[in-house]
């Protein structure tokens, strides 16, 4: 994978399809440099109007019309990268947008013009302050996003919400850092000076807002991640009914047969927005028990997608729980699940065929939850418990988008901000050391939004970016 585009190519003009692979009524070829005057007059035969969109041939070479489309041009600094940029809406026809691009790399030879990086123009964006750090990962967000609610979390982050809140905190913590560094040069005076500017109050209330922070930060990462869910049992407890009954389509084979599902079968479902990529599983038993290799070879696959899990259902047929044989299986297959540390749920299906249910309700733990996959009693209940498990909270309109580096940057914060306030309580303040606490703290606060980072971050960030973006 390419590491992005470096520093020093800002200087060159980048072109790209901006618009997805295929075909379709309209593509978007997108131009961005420093400078695109006399590009704009060779692709369309006459200068532009700014910010006007212009019906026109797309000129090319030999001066015969390559399309007619849409032209608009917009001069810097008022255009998404900040540069000059020139947007081209053509017919959709691959072949046809390819030789738009060509043409523009043919015409633009003298300015340096080449084709884009993924991700470039956003990240010309960033460089040249039209966004942030934050905002800009929102784009990739925003595009990439499989739910309403994903989609708009991401909003509220390009439009600056989770940036504004970073900010706010990070603006708090200089005007500590002045105050404390100032007190350094007095330190006969340095826990007067600190009383009177309440600084012990002002480091709590940083230390609150940024726990809120990382609040809505947690289900802005859920939004974008989702929950990796698998259902284990043994064959035939009815995993492929139950992801088909959760799925609301039939997208795995359900037969009698035992064995029936050799590989995994996945499917990503929203409950209230959020996404949980459900996997089912071929049937957990006895490698040697396994109808074939196939079967061996499923098995293990299914092993393999358990310890990547964030949940997993471990299903139980209520209509062997009388069989001495299937309790010892499940227990054993319990206590194997338990150890490879994802939390484990406890479901109970086929409850509809259950007739010897009273008696042997009482051997169940208590936390298992009674479904049938087939009528589909216990599901809501199902999914319920399922967004519990993933720290999901109802009617979280303030939520922004969020990555896993932000909710890492947020608790280092956090915990300098913390130790600031331990070292500011003590009868004897190190200011040294309270000083660095403070300036940590501010640091992995900007480094959300890119006021301190650095290349590789960027390269690692833009690169995965589709290109024309």
């Amino acid at each position: 994978m390419s590491a992005g585009p470096s520093l020093a190519q800002r200087g060159d003009a980048i072109v790209a399809i901006a618009t997805a692979a295929g075909r379709g009524a309209v593509g978007i070829v997108r131009v961005s440099g420093p400078t695109l005057s006399d590009l704009v007059k060779r692709l369309c035969g006459r200068p532009l109007a700014p910010r006007v969109a212009s019906y026109g041939p797309f000129v090319d070479r030999d001066g015969t019309a390559l399309d007619h489309g849409l032209a608009i041009y917009f001069p810097a600094p008022h255009s998404y990268t900040g540069e000059d940029v020139l947007e081209l809406q053509a017919h959709g026809g691959p072949v046809l947008l390819q030789l738009i691009v060509r043409r523009c790399l043919e015409a633009g030879a003298d300015i340096g013009v080449r084709l884009a990086e993924p991700g470039e123009f956003t990240q010309r964006a960033f460089l040249n302050g039209k966004l942030d750090l934050a905002q800009a990962e929102a784009v990739s967000d925003l595009i990439d996003a499989s739910t309403e609610a994903a989609v708009r979390s991401a909003g509220r982050s390009m439009q600056g919400d989770f940036s504004q809140q970073v900010n706010a905190q990070a603006a708090a913590l200089v005007q500590m850092r002045t105050l404390v560094e100032a007190t350094l040069d007095f330190p006969e005076e340095e826990v007067e000076v600190l009383q009177r500017a309440g600084l012990q109050a002002r480091l709590q209330a940083v230390d609150d807002a940024i726990a809120r922070v990382l609040g809505q930060a947690r289900q802005g990462a859920l939004l974008r991640q989702g929950l990796q869910v698998v259902l284990a049992g043994q064959p035939n407890v009815g995993k492929s009914s139950l992801l088909n009954a959760l799925a609301g389509a039939e997208l795995a084979i359900v037969t009698p047969i035992p064995g029936t599902t050799r590989d995994r079968v996945s499917e990503t479902i929203q409950v209230h927005g959020v996404p949980l990529h459900v996997t089912d599983t071929a049937g957990l038993r006895e490698l040697d028990a396994a109808a074939d290799e196939v079967e061996r070879i499923g098995i293990g696959r299914s092993w393999g997608a358990i310890e990547h899990a964030d949940a997993v259902l471990f299903l139980r047929d209520a209509t062997r729980l009388g069989d001495p044989d299937t309790q010892a299986a499940d227990a054993e297959l319990l206590a194997r699940l338990r150890a490879q540390g994802a939390p484990v749920l406890l479901l109970l299906n086929k409850v509809d065929a259950w007739t010897n249910g009273p008696g042997l309700q009482a051997q169940l733990p208590p936390e298992t939850l009674p479904i049938s996959a087939r009528t589909g009693d216990g599901l809501e209940t199902l999914r319920q418990r399922l967004l519990q498990l993933a720290g999901w909270q109802p009617a979280a309109e303030t939520t922004f988008m969020a990555r896993e580096r932000h909710l890492k940057a947020l608790q280092h914060a956090r915990r300098h901000v913390q130790s600031a306030l331990t070292h500011s309580a003590a009868r004897v303040i190190q200011l040294e050391l309270l000083a660095e606490d403070l300036r940590l703290a501010h640091e992995a606060l900007g480094s959300i939004t890119g006021a301190f980072s650095v290349d590789d971050l960027l390269g690692e960030i833009f690169s995965r970016f589709c290109i024309g973006k």
